[in-house]
């Protein structure tokens, strides 16, 4: 039988309306830039329950029938993993407002910039994007990281 592994697990909702994604300009100085909202996972919540409320909590909207389109994960020096499930949908009602955790505003996807987003974002994207890929992993490696798609 195998080692126990401790997960932390986190989600992310790419909303779509047009050509246009909804960002979320974090103001946390660890993890600062565009991204799209997301959080935690609670006790008693069901994955597409926690994201459904995180996304409610951080821009106003109640997102319907977020689909999983990819996980980026990784596992710290102490063995616990760290997952992110990504959701994307373009159902949503309500009045768009910002949070604690940043402003929220419609921006068209094409005019993204690498420079303005958290650090792995445009990694993220290709999971949103890519059919061919659903899982973003980062590895150990000798000079860093070393992301793996599959």
């Amino acid at each position: 039988m195998g080692q126990q592994t401790v997960v932390e697990l986190t989600n992310m909702c790419m909303i779509t309306q047009g050509d246009k994604v909804l960002v979320q300009d974090r103001l946390d100085p660890d993890w600062r830039g565009l991204t799209f909202p997301g959080g935690h996972v609670e006790a008693g919540e069901s994955l597409v329950e926690s994201v459904i409320r995180e996304v409610k909590e951080e821009t106003g909207l109640l997102i319907r029938h977020p689909a999983l389109c990819g996980i980026k994960q990784w596992e710290f020096d102490n063995g616990k993993r760290y997952m992110v499930l990504l959701y994307q949908t373009a159902q949503f009602s309500g009045e768009l407002r910002g949070s604690a955790e940043g402003r929220v505003f419609w921006m068209r996807r094409a005019d993204l910039d690498p420079a303005a987003t958290t650090p792995d974002f445009a990694d993220m994207l290709k999971l949103y994007s890519d059919e061919r890929f659903s899982e973003l992993t980062y590895k150990p490696a000798r000079n860093g990281l070393l992301k793996c798609f599959f």
